[in-house]
């Protein structure tokens, strides 16, 4: 009759672990399906070596290659793809100045998540300011131009694309209710503005200076532009429930259990087909002296998982700075660093912002995110 046990183990995972062990989950489906608590004498990263493609990266986004240039007159850039599968492509956006065009994305929603930087995204359905910390959620179809502000020169937004739709986990928080994590009433939504009122709505032409405006659509991965001898964004007004939003990460509300170390998965901000988009911020630790306070050793056998560091002090894994990314593959175990055990034993509450994804299908590592590789990350556990 399941659940079993046998031979040492923890009565309640995450507590009061038998003297000298290291716990590792094997789950299913995340952390949602059938799962036991392996107990182990040694920690499972303590390899001496990895041979083969199956391994923890790094990647320092930072220092990835720029991208090529499709256009002389685009001060914005292309964005450089360094993760991807057939659900999503990770991108990093280093703008150095505004669109010279309109964007539509018709191959999926794009979450720009700004790292960098601020200034203001035009929408038809309105503008967004920006800031460093922002989730802008742009819906398939949407007309869009990025206009970074110009006294913050140092700007870098990380670039999810989703090629099915983004939703909010309303229903998924139950007995949490709905107020838990983020209440809606910090997600903000655009206004058409007057035209008058408008960067370029009501000049007489586009951002090029030329008689026209240009909307380049993304399908398919490749572009076509279409003029119009009007601006685009010449909304005056909208109803319905499908827009652009904005969320803060500082407006992030965590889940946690002083207890028991709580899995990942609480931290859903937001949802998409076959992957998950998690926020991580700073929160209180564990005040049970028999409780986990560090990532609990798990090998995630059904999904990817991806973490975006943006900000703090990152104790749970060693060498790693804000804007690097860390990639742990299906199949293979990862945990908290040797090192992040003991550091966490006089704090009393993290320090970090993150952005984690998990990814129900392999991700595949680009030409661009090869270059900007700390190789020997792997073997950082043994440090």
């Amino acid at each position: 009759m399941f659940p079993l046990g046998k031979g040492e183990y923890s009565r309640q995972a995450h507590v009061a672990l038998p003297e000298g062990t290291f716990e590792d989950e094997h789950g299913r489906e995340g952390f949602y399906g059938r799962v036991s608590h392996l107990y182990h004498t040694h920690p499972p990263t303590g390899w001496t070596r990895i041979e083969g493609p199956l391994k923890p990266r790094a990647i320092n986004c930072l220092t990835l290659p720029g991208a090529e240039v499709l256009r002389k007159d685009d001060p914005f850039g292309e964005a450089v793809t360094f993760l991807f599968n057939s659900d999503l492509a990770l991108k990093a956006v280093r703008p150095a100045g505004p669109m010279p065009y309109y964007m539509r994305n018709a191959d999926g929603d794009d979450v720009y998540f700004i790292h960098k930087g601020a200034g203001n995204l035009e929408t038809d359905y309105g503008p967004l300011n920006y800031e460093r910390g922002d989730y802008l959620v742009i819906p398939r179809g949407t007309t869009y131009r990025f206009t970074p502000a110009s006294n913050e020169p140092d700007q870098f937004y990380l670039l999810i694309e989703s090629f099915s739709e983004i939703k909010i986990p309303v229903k998924e928080r139950g007995m949490l209710g709905v107020g838990a994590q983020y209440d809606m009433g910090v997600v903000e939504t655009p206004s058409p503005e007057p035209a008058e009122a408008g960067d370029l709505a009501g000049s007489k032409t586009g951002p090029q200076g030329e008689p026209e405006w240009e909307v380049r659509i993304k399908r398919e991965g490749e572009y076509t532009s279409v003029f119009y001898p009007f601006n685009p964004l010449d909304v005056v007004g909208w109803k319905g429930d499908l827009c652009p939003i904005k969320l803060n990460i500082r407006d992030y509300r965590p889940v946690m259990s002083h207890r028991v170390h709580l899995p990942p998965s609480v931290h859903t901000t937001f949802l998409a087909n076959n992957f998950v988009i998690c926020s991580f911020v700073p929160r209180p630790f564990e005040a049970d002296p028999e409780a986990m306070r560090v990532p609990f050793f798990h090998r995630n056998i059904d999904y990817d998982e991806v973490l975006f560091y943006h900000d703090g002090n990152f104790f749970s894994r060693h060498g790693i700075d804000a804007g690097m990314v860390t990639w742990h593959p299906q199949g293979i175990h990862h945990g908290p660093h040797p090192k992040a055990i003991g550091a966490v034993k006089n704090k009393v509450e993290t320090d970090e912002y993150a952005v984690m994804l998990d990814t129900r299908y392999p991700l595949h590592l680009t030409e661009a995110g090869k270059a900007a590789e700390w190789p020997e990350y792997h073997m950082s556990w043994s440090l």
